[in-house]
């Protein structure tokens, strides 16, 4: 990462001055360096660098403008690590939320460099007093596995490389890795992963990864790991096809997840279920109308193949279900709809747990049912997050999409529009879930996953950090 992290201040370290919106008088910059922040238009607007000159031209510093403070963003510090220059840098006086302050500079750093991209400026900084460093760099550095995983084209991130990240991942922290692939599958009761994947040159595979202590506290990740998505025999059109090497976003998203926790050496039971599939087009691809058995035992009469992502976390969630986990989360990029509702960077997420729920919304500014950010000094999340519904009238809309009922649920409503987020959902809980007891935890966090914030477009945001709030904290 091109941000490295200093334990104390180096004598040749240059200053970072924060600004709040229209007060730069209460800056302990220089008066000469106020003057010249006057002189360029520099009002403290978020995000807003302005380097400082020194008598010879070479620079001395930089001012930072933080924004309002009712409405200040301390991760738009990602800024910084676009327009700084090389060299070494401390805070003049650490900013409110100084520990998300500096998360956000190691995540602007960011830049997928795998093809030969110049990467950003290599910067030293400070760590503000009272901010924890290792956690910092626990959570900057998932957030790096994710989107490096997500940007990788699939050419070269298919199944097989997605396996190849899991272990590596595994190995990094002694967690063991099972593989279930191709015909395998089938033997394993995994159906509905097998006849997605099977089309597709690279074997479908379930991936399994486990860490910690067998007594501790199950938490359970699970991701979908649609490595490219073509939409099947249903094709889709070429500007819906272009951007698909990240249907895989939820897997990149829950092994970022679980390396950070990993990494904090929590005391749970972590276990990581990925179904890493590519939904291609061949002569043996699954085709609209067909019917397939879940893992679970309900029929699933196929209504559109492009609707693949809920078959194969159906079967991968069944099984996580079955050890019966205290918390279970699964993350996908399950439809476009979410997108369409919520817009590129605020990710719904479902729940029936109503503390559950509480505990990931209770930090936010505006109440539960609303988007909003985190108030500042918090690492829970200040990304937009929404609670969607759960209703169970949703479930009578994923009925099979025929006038006779040739299976128990249908993938595709056979109405295009209202509720085809919830309709998703209501599909996969029911191909997956057994009844749970109340002290059973589920979250589901289906769609952008993959979007702007997880590809570093926006710095000044993270990719999973809206699951940090779990109640084992990073």
């Amino acid at each position: 990462m091109p941000v490295t992290l200093l334990s104390s201040k180096e004598v040749s370290s240059l200053p970072v001055y924060t600004v709040e919106a229209d007060n730069l008088d209460a800056c302990d910059a220089p008066k000469d360096a106020i003057a010249w922040a006057r002189a360029n238009g520099f009002s403290g607007a978020s995000g807003r660098v302005l380097t400082i000159p020194g008598k010879n031209g070479a620079v001395v510093g930089a001012f930072f403008g933080l924004g309002e403070p009712d409405a200040a963003n301390p991760l738009a510090a990602g800024a910084l690590a676009r327009h700084l220059p090389e060299g070494d840098w401390h805070f003049a006086a650490p900013p409110k939320g100084a520990e998300l302050a500096t998360l956000g500079l190691m995540l602007g750093s960011y830049a997928f460099t795998r093809y030969g991209k110049k990467p950003r400026n290599a910067l030293r900084f400070a760590v503000p007093e009272g901010v924890d460093a290792g956690r910092v760099e626990r959570l900057a550095n998932g957030s790096v596995l994710a989107r490096e995983l997500i940007n990788t084209p699939a050419g070269d991130m298919g199944p097989d490389a997605l396996e190849a990240a899991t272990r590596a991942l595994a190995s990094e922290h002694g967690a063991t890795l099972a593989v279930t692939a191709g015909e395998d599958l089938l033997t394993e009761n995994l159906p509905m992963i097998h006849a997605v994947g099977r089309a597709a040159e690279a074997a479908p595979r379930l991936l399994d990864l486990r860490w910690g202590r067998e007594a501790a506290p199950k938490v359970t990740l699970v991701g979908k790991g649609v490595c490219f998505d073509t939409g099947g025999l249903d094709i889709k059109p070429a500007a819906g096809m272009l951007l698909m090497k990240k249907d895989m976003g939820g897997a990149a998203n829950v092994l970022g997840l679980a390396s950070m926790l990993m990494a904090a050496k929590l005391d749970i039971r972590l276990r990581v279920l990925i179904p890493a599939v590519e939904n291609a087009v061949a002569g043996n691809a699954f085709r609209p109308g067909d019917v397939l058995t879940s893992r679970k035992g309900l029929t699933v009469e196929i209504g559109n193949t492009d609707a693949e992502g809920r078959l194969v976390l159906a079967d991968a969630m069944a099984l996580a279900d079955e050890e019966e986990p205290e918390l279970l989360i699964d993350m996908a990029t399950l439809t476009g709809a979410a997108r369409v509702a919520l817009g590129p960077d605020v990710p719904p997420f479902y729940t029936d747990d109503e503390a559950l729920a509480g505990a990931w919304l209770g930090p936010l500014r505006r109440s539960p049912t609303r988007s909003g950010a985190c108030r500042s000094g918090s690492l829970i999340s200040h990304v937009s997050i929404r609670r969607s519904p759960t209703s169970t009238m949703f479930r009578s809309m994923a009925s099979p999409v025929r006038r006779l009922p040739v299976s128990s649920l249908a993938v595709l409503w056979r109405r295009r529009r209202a509720g085809r987020i919830s309709t998703s959902m209501a599909g996969t809980r029911q191909t997956s879930r057994t009844l749970r007891s109340a002290a059973r935890r589920r979250v589901s966090a289906p769609s952008n996953a993959f979007w702007w914030i997880a590809m570093g477009v926006r710095p000044d945001n993270a990719s999973v950090d809206t699951c940090t709030g779990l109640p084992f904290a990073a």
